[in-house]
């Protein structure tokens, strides 16, 4: 029986494709999840499940945009990152960052840990408030990386199609600190308590920058998308923002809507995430 539905999944796999893989995503699959070796985490580790799964669209916005609140970290960004022009490159590199060490073979996860080190040496600077950053600052490596887990996994838990037990949440986080101690992060957090203390001490050091704000409006307001792929990505966004701790809002310039976000937004960020999920499980 004919598929009616068949040329709009192509269509919006591709379109995922294209901005999230890149060019030969074929090969790129064959050199990370089906060469052979042994890897960091075995099939059935949380990682996996809460990495392979469409949910990470939703955290993947919401770490950006939490990271941001650090004036180091963004200066980083907005000093050596060229996003506004290349947005999709920026995506490819961490999504084959998060795919090689999480599915990957270890020589392969190695090499992509090695690459990020080596591209981390030159983003060095002086922020506008003076202060200087590098970015294999142990400090701000650890930031990115609780941003990362925290946003990953809230977003998961409500979005993603397999939600973890308390005990898989905690062996999550475990799992992602083996990654932060190669990247250079010292003793990252092993568990859900110590990482919601860790974004705790941080926040002493967080404030909302114009460069932070322009980040901001830049990856929910005006994405460099096909209008056809628009709304979609809105409510992406609408998704993550809704995940985001209320007091980040205000320093983003973000909306709070608590009402609004519980009887409109997380309704269409599921749908949504489940449209992404089934139109690459039906692709694939």
């Amino acid at each position: 029986m004919t598929d009616v539905f068949a040329p709009a999944r192509v269509w919006l796999a591709d379109q995922i494709r294209q901005r999230v893989i890149g060019e030969e995503p074929d090969e790129k699959a064959a050199a990370i999840m089906t060469a052979p070796g042994p890897r960091w985490f075995d099939d059935g580790r949380p990682i996996r499940r809460v990495h392979g799964d469409a949910s990470m669209f939703v955290g993947g916005l919401r770490a950006l945009l939490l990271q941001s609140l650090h004036p180091l970290a963004m200066a980083g960004v907005a000093q050596h990152s060229d996003y506004r022009h290349d947005p999709w490159g920026r995506l490819q590199r961490t999504a084959d960052f998060l795919a090689a060490t999480t599915f990957g073979p270890i020589p392969v996860a190695e090499r992509s840990i090695a690459v990020v080190k080596k591209v981390h040496e030159r983003v060095v600077g002086v922020a506008d408030d003076g202060r200087r950053y590098a970015a294999n600052d142990p400090h701000l490596l650890r930031w990115v990386h609780v941003c990362e887990v925290d946003s990953f996994l809230a977003a998961h838990q409500r979005y993603g199609s397999d939600p973890l037990s308390p005990a898989e949440a905690d062996a999550y986080v475990a799992d992602t600190a083996r990654v932060a101690r190669a990247l250079g992060v010292n003793e990252p957090p092993t568990t859900v308590r110590d990482l919601r203390a860790e974004l705790r001490e941080y926040r002493p050091e967080l404030r909302g920058t114009t460069e932070a704000r322009d980040a901001a409006r830049f990856l929910l307001l005006e994405p460099p998308l096909p209008l056809a792929a628009r709304p979609a990505y809105a409510v992406l966004g609408a998704a993550a923002v809704s995940l985001l701790p209320a007091w980040t809002r205000w320093p983003l310039r973000l909306p709070f809507l608590p009402v609004s976000e519980t009887v409109l937004v997380r309704p269409a960020g599921a749908a949504i995430t489940q449209l992404i999920r089934w139109s690459l499980t039906s692709a694939a």
